[in-house]
């Protein structure tokens, strides 16, 4: 980011705020360390809420396009400032450790070197910040991207850019930095289960650990533009029992407030409120102190800083009541979903109706290993299997024997038809029933498809390249795009109610402008599916 461009600092930070903010829900169910109340991905999006809040301020009030020493400096007040809960407060050390760099060496571009040296310096302040640092959580993922990078700069062939450099070299350069990062990231947030053991116990992947994997993903797309193609990082079921009391604080309030003053020190007051409290986080500066503890009494939390400062920013949560609220949402059903998916939206359309996903790549042809995991991160106590292709029935039953839970394999053999049979789940029967339940279902769908042809027909319909419209594997038209897909539709709507229509990643026209046929419902979602246009479902 050049000196003068608040506006690109708003973007990038604008960026990985929306991709917070969508998986916030997903951040917050994971939440079962330090304590299981379900906030951590409120604590995480609310921080980065008032960085861009501040940016936003800055742009409108400033005097011209303010310089990068200047920004970072308010960047790093907002975190803390706006900072709430550990991941929040731990955030907050992280923004100012890397601000401290980026601030440093004022009409420098920022380039990979400063990069490398922000990352170190975030990993610094993020475990200053902590008494007892747990591996396995948000301070692992910041060490392990900083060491990523430090690697790849020892191997860069340019450490630094001209002062004449473009934006757009730049922001090529940095995001080929912050790709090392996010590849370290998301590793580390793969392993976390096996660094700390809550993990391990309810099935997940640090909450925080992954909010942090996401926000550099953020940046990146914000560096790299919406048009981007940029590696996805995997979504995770919620905590598979909710039994986790013995992970919390004894404690009943999460108490955050700011005090203010002069020649402020966090080192005195940990202390006193651990003699109050647990999960004591004292930080900032000479002329700001940001507090966060879990106790029984906040006032006395807050007496403690009597004569010191101002106390303000008061943010006390009953730590009981969100645990309950947690514990509510996430009761755990008896049967969890796992199905394969090929495509990004066909993916997000299976995790809206509650499936744990398993990515199928291009062939919808995953590993026993990938079902595997995908079953242990599931919630329900026993597991319907979606393996959508007859092709990858074989490694479903594998992974089902290897599994240590109960696992009833549906005989599925298209996404289309499985997401319009999903609807008839019933979380709280049994996955025998529920297996029985969606098989009834899937013999009343007609599945069908639209694509382009691979080879010439031995009939002499079409030629390769032309569009195939099929009803299972039975050709029923042919010939350019919209010809064959309305005529597809129109022989799949017979008898039917709805239609369901799932663009792929090159569908070669707009569904917006295909009418529905005569007397037919039609639904449209983009699945992002390759070697299919449109995966098409009647019933």
């Amino acid at each position: 980011m050049a000196d003068s461009s608040i506006e690109r600092f708003k973007r990038v930070v604008a960026v990985a705020c929306a991709q917070l903010e969508e998986r916030r829900q997903e951040i917050n169910d994971l939440n079962v360390f330090p304590v299981a109340d379900g906030d951590t991905g409120d604590n995480m999006a609310l921080t980065m809420r008032h960085v861009l809040d501040e940016l936003d301020r800055l742009g409108k009030e400033g005097d011209g396009d303010p310089a990068r020493p200047e920004i970072v400096r308010h960047v790093a007040r907002a975190a803390l400032m706006g900072a709430r809960g550990n991941s929040g407060v731990i955030l907050s050390q992280i923004v100012r450790g890397a601000a401290e760099e980026l601030a440093t060496p004022p009409g420098r571009l920022i380039d990979p070197m400063l990069i490398a040296a922000a990352l170190s310096n975030a990993e610094r302040a993020a475990y200053a910040s902590v008494r007892e640092p747990a591996e396995g959580t948000m301070l692992t993922v910041i060490r392990e991207m900083a060491t990523a990078v430090a690697r790849r700069l020892a191997h860069w062939e340019q450490h630094r850019l001209s002062p004449d450099a473009a934006d757009s070299e730049q922001n090529a350069l940095l995001g080929e930095m912050l790709a090392t990062a996010l590849a370290a990231a998301d590793s580390a947030v793969e392993h976390t289960p096996e660094q700390l053991a809550v993990l391990a116990d309810n099935g997940v992947v640090d909450a925080g650990a992954l909010g942090l994997a996401i926000i550099v993903r953020g940046f990146i797309a914000g560096l790299a533009g919406a048009e981007a193609d940029l590696p996805e990082i995997a979504h995770y079921a919620p905590a598979r029992t909710i039994d986790v009391h013995h992970t919390g604080s004894r404690y009943r309030y999460c108490t955050n407030f700011i005090v203010s003053g002069e020649s402020l020190e966090s080192r005195p007051y940990v202390m006193r409120l651990e003699e109050i409290g647990d999960s004591v986080l004292v930080v900032g500066d000479e002329a700001t102190l940001k507090v966060h503890v879990h106790t029984d009494d906040p006032d006395a939390a807050k007496a403690i800083f009597a004569g010191v400062g101002l106390v303000e920013r008061e943010d006390i949560a009953d730590m009981s009541e969100q645990i309950a609220e947690r514990e509510a949402r996430l009761r755990l059903a008896r049967t969890g979903v796992v199905a394969v998916a090929s495509g990004e939206g066909l993916g997000r359309l299976f995790e809206d109706l509650g499936a744990a996903v398993v990515d199928g790549g291009p062939t919808l042809n995953p590993s026993t290993n990938d079902l595997l995991k995908g079953i242990e991160h599931a919630g329900g106590s026993e597991i319907l299997l979606l393996p959508n292709s007859a092709d990858v029935v074989l490694a479903a039953e594998e992974a089902a024997r290897l599994s240590d839970r109960e696992v009833v394999i549906v005989s599925s053999d298209s996404q289309q038809a499985s997401l319009a049979a999903m609807v008839e789940l019933d979380p709280e029967a049994s996955a025998s029933a529920n297996a029985q339940r969606l098989t009834g279902v899937l013999e009343s769908i007609r599945a069908g498809s639209v694509a382009p042809a691979v080879k010439d027909d031995s009939e002499g319909r079409f030629a390769t390249g032309d569009c195939v419209g099929f009803e299972g594997e039975d050709v029923v038209a042919w010939g350019d795009p919209e010809a064959t897909l309305r005529q597809t539709l129109e022989h799949l709507a017979v008898g039917a109610e709805i239609v369901t229509v799932i663009g792929g990643e090159d569908a070669p026209i707009d569904l917006d402008g295909i009418p529905p046929p005569n007397g037919v419902e039609l639904e449209t979602h983009y699945g992002g599916q390759r070697h299919y246009y449109w995966l098409i479902a009647a019933q």
